[in-house]
């Protein structure tokens, strides 16, 4: 049998009202009065709709997190990272995976706010004036996970710039000076059109006078495969080529695969850095020395920030996280 709120309060012998105040613990009760609903809660195991309790406190207790890719290591740092913050704070998390899609996207804008959502998290994603208008139009308080925009929304993110620069540098210091690049696709870089990493990558050859073109640096997508097929290209192209900088770890790992399979050594024949320092860094043979952008940290910090926004309803101020590199066993002195 399915009770009521009006069961409870007929065995509880207290008004409807009250019954409410104590399941939002608004007050106007004694404790004997919140023991006793509280007891009568258990004994007839009573579940508030949360469609109800939505409509008296103008809140679901839901967000929505929109994410381009659900295979991704990093995304599942991400998201293992927010709904950490989200359970703790009694609130549950829709996903949906836009693929970088824009049509997708705002399919899913507009799906979440018809779902009543609290908060909104984008992360990894271009952030599209579409999608901004339509989230100043619906007043969703959003913040940008891992990328940055032009528009007044907040962000928490990492400087891209800098951490590349510290990755490139870094081979620089081993004593690397043939340095090529494995890049993600142009259009689809999560920040858009600036490109900061390989910015960073080429700022730093050039502060310390190495050489460097175009064909230093592949472009192709962000994935495994991306890595392997990168590293076969990078070799033709860049002669005497001693060390690797890659976009992120996914694509580093596969550059240790193609180096396997081509019977090329890491770190012995070729170093290779990546960057974000996911978990599988500290399992692959050899283990992947990455630039670490503290994405855990990241996605509980904007989870945070979003929560504060829904409860104050004002704008945060936007956050950069350090960045280190973490040494393993993929990258040598020469």
């Amino acid at each position: 049998m399915t009770y009521t709120i009006m069961d409870v309060a007929k065995r509880a012998n207290v008004s409807k009202a009250t019954v409410s105040r104590v399941l939002n613990d608004q007050g106007g009760y004694s404790e004997k009065t919140k023991r006793k609903v509280l007891e009568v809660i258990q004994e007839l195991g009573y579940h508030p709709s949360a469609i109800a309790r939505g409509l008296t406190n103008k809140r679901t207790h839901t967000i929505g997190v929109l994410v381009p890719n659900l295979t991704s290591s990093l995304v599942t740092e991400f998201l293992n990272g927010i709904e950490a913050v989200a359970h703790k704070l009694g609130s549950s998390v829709i996903v949906c995976h836009t693929e970088s899609h824009g049509i997708k996207t705002m399919m899913y804008l507009q799906l979440l706010h018809e779902k009543r959502i609290d908060g909104l998290i984008l992360a990894g994603t271009i952030f599209r004036e579409e999608y901004y208008d339509y989230i100043q139009r619906v007043g969703i308080p959003t913040v940008l996970l891992s990328t940055y925009s032009e528009y007044p929304v907040p962000h928490v993110t990492a400087d891209d710039h800098d951490a590349a620069y510290t990755a490139t540098k870094y081979l620089i210091q081993k004593g690397h000076k043939k340095i090529g690049m494995i890049s993600g696709n142009k259009e689809e870089w999560i920040a858009g059109s600036r490109l900061p990493r390989i910015e960073g990558f080429k700022d730093a050859l050039s502060d310390h006078k190495i050489a460097f073109n175009e064909n230093h640096i592949v472009y192709g997508g962000f994935s495994f495969d991306d890595g392997a097929t990168g590293l076969k290209h990078l070799i033709r192209q860049v002669p005497g080529l001693t060390a690797i900088f890659t976009e992120n770890d996914e694509i580093g790992i596969g550059v240790l695969s193609a180096a396997y399979h081509l019977g090329i050594k890491v770190p012995k024949d070729i170093s290779v850095i990546g960057m974000d320092n996911i978990n599988l860094c500290k399992v692959v043979t050899p283990p992947l020395t990455s630039v670490s952008l503290s994405h855990s940290e990241m996605a509980e910090k904007a989870a945070n920030m979003m929560f504060e926004m829904i409860e104050s309803n004002k704008v945060v101020t936007s956050y950069i996280l350090p960045h280190e590199v973490v040494e393993r066993q993929s990258v040598r002195t020469l």
